[in-house]
C-alpha cells in the first residue's frame, strides 16, 4: 500500500484489513473451496482444515503484534478499526525499504527474527513431525477415513 499511496493508518493500509481475523477467514474458505474439492464439504476433516489455514494465515497478524513499531494490527477489521499490539513485544519491527534493510538496523531484526521466529518455528515443527510419526505408528492398523487431500489428478482422461 505505501508504494500505491495508501496511508499507513487507514483501512486498507499496512497491518489493517489485510492482517485481520475476518480476512483470514475469508481467506482460508478460499483455499479450501478452491484447494480441496474433493473434501466433502463442511465435513469434519473439511472444518479441520480450514482451521489449520486459518490458524496459518492469522499468524502474521499475531507476529505483527508482537513487534516493538508501527501503529498495531487491525484484528478486527473491518468492524473495528482500531489497533492492537500483545503486551509483550520482543520483535524488533523491520525496516521498510532495501537500502535500511541491508544496514546494522536490518542485521538486528534478521538475528532478533532468528532467535524469536525461526527457532522457534523450527523446534514446532520438528516437534509436530515427531508427534506424527508416533500417530502414524499407532494406528497403522486403522486406515484413515473421511481424509481432505488438495487437487490431485484434476486433468481430464486422456490430457497430457
Amino acid at each position: 500500500g505505501f508504494y500505491m499511496g495508501m496511508p499507513y493508518g487507514d483501512v486498507f493500509g499496512h497491518r489493517g484489513y489485510f492482517h485481520s481475523l475476518f480476512f483470514a477467514f475469508l481467506l482460508s474458505l478460499g483455499v479450501m473451496f478452491s484447494g480441496f474439492r474433493e473434501c466433502r464439504r463442511f465435513s469434519q476433516p473439511w472444518w479441520g482444515l480450514g482451521l489449520f489455514f486459518f490458524l496459518l494465515i492469522s499468524t502474521h497478524g499475531f507476529l505483527d503484534a508482537l513487534t516493538n513499531g508501527g501503529l498495531g494490527v487491525a484484528f478486527f477489521s473491518p468492524f473495528v478499526t482500531t489497533r492492537h499490539f500483545f503486551p509483550w513485544t520482543p520483535l524488533k519491527v523491520s525496516p521498510i525499504g532495501w537500502e535500511i534493510f541491508l544496514s546494522p538496523w536490518g542485521r538486528e531484526v534478521l538475528l532478533n527474527e532468528i532467535i524469536w521466529v525461526w527457532i522457534p518455528s523450527f523446534l514446532l515443527i520438528g516437534g509436530f513431525k515427531i508427534f506424527s510419526k508416533i500417530l502414524s505408528q499407532s494406528s497403522r492398523n486403522h486406515p484413515p477415513s473421511g481424509q481432505c487431500h488438495p487437487l490431485r489428478n484434476t486433468r481430464p482422461s486422456g490430457f497430457q
